[in-house]
């Protein structure tokens, strides 16, 4: 094995646990990494890496996932005849200390000798990413991290769609996979030892972190902006045209089935429906109150303050 042993896990505490995963990058960070993951950005994982913001709690799928795990393992034992042994430790690569393995199983191929073994659950609308040989991209990813860290060869993944659909796959090391996720992974790292953020991506998860970085404007000056600003001004103003025109046109395409519907509330064609229906609410008018009550009104209203971002073309250009 390519690993040695970081701590076990029997009797350890999740506070415990997630300190030793905090001195590494483990499976599930990989796709994130890579920026491969819809749900996660990778200055998101960095912050939570460096202590900033604690981390995110199991869902209720993850939670059903791993309360689901040995479910999984005993049916892929039972139909295949191969024997899963647990492994309740944290691994860690000897050439890449920073790379993290908490494996589900390890058990013995045929031909590929010693694997690792995963065991997924999956909602059933995901059933098409496991059609034929196929596993989710962000499994592949983990899966590939774990090649790396352990040395082996392969890995047997099995996973149960909807609660009632069973299969398994067979996913062999691929070294060009691996060397991307070395070299992700190693700068990755860097920016959490030397404690700089990753480079700001498309995420909310950025958005929300530089909101609080810069809380606060201190100055009203003006500063001199480096010359790659004006690129991103570009490509930030032709974003802008290209949202308004999928805007306009997802309108249209909305009206024009409103129409279709009239004044009916569901409207169906082959595999899909759309709904247009009559939904009542109450909403508070805070108008009112003002006109009739501005001392409760005053007693009530709290005072915020955000940043706002804009972009205009400069007064001696315009």
């Amino acid at each position: 094995m390519a690993a040695v042993v970081l701590t076990s896990t029997e009797n350890l505490s999740r506070e415990e646990w997630l300190k030793y995963r905090n001195r590494g990058i483990g499976g599930s960070d990989a796709a994130v990494v890579c920026g491969m993951n819809k749900y996660k950005s990778p200055i998101q994982l960095w912050m939570e890496k460096t202590g900033q913001q604690p981390s995110e709690e199991a869902g209720e799928s993850a939670y059903w996932g791993t309360r689901l795990e040995s479910l999984v393992r005993e049916e892929f034992a039972l139909r295949t005849g191969i024997k899963v042994i647990t492994v309740n430790k944290i691994l860690q690569s000897k050439d890449y200390p920073f790379m993290l393995a908490n494996l589900d199983g390890v058990c013995r191929c045929p031909t590929h000798g010693k694997c690792i073994f995963e065991a997924k659950t999956a909602n059933a609308f995901k059933s098409g990413e496991w059609e034929g040989n196929a596993v989710p991209r962000e499994y592949i990813l983990q899966i590939q991290h774990y090649l790396c860290v352990t040395g082996y060869n392969g890995a047997y993944v099995a996973v149960l769609i909807g609660g009632n659909s069973f299969q398994w796959k067979f996913v062999k090391r691929d070294e060009e996979l691996i060397s991307m996720l070395i070299k992700y992974e190693r700068s990755f790292w860097m920016h959490v030892e030397d404690d700089v953020p990753p480079p700001p991506d498309g995420s909310d998860a950025c958005a929300k972190y530089l909101g609080q970085r810069y809380p606060k404007s201190i100055s009203q000056s003006k500063i001199k902006l480096p010359d790659i600003a004006a690129d991103l001004i570009r490509q930030h103003n032709e974003a802008d045209v290209q949202l308004e025109r999928f805007k306009e046109q997802k309108q249209k395409a909305s009206n024009l089935l409103k129409q279709m519907l009239g004044e009916f509330e569901i409207g169906v064609i082959g595999d899909s429906y759309i709904k247009w229906l009559t939904v009542s609410q109450e909403r508070f008018n805070a108008k009112l109150l003002e006109a009739e009550q501005p001392d409760i009104h005053a007693k009530y209203t709290v005072q915020s303050s955000y940043r706002r971002f804009t972009i205009k073309a400069n007064e001696k250009s315009a």
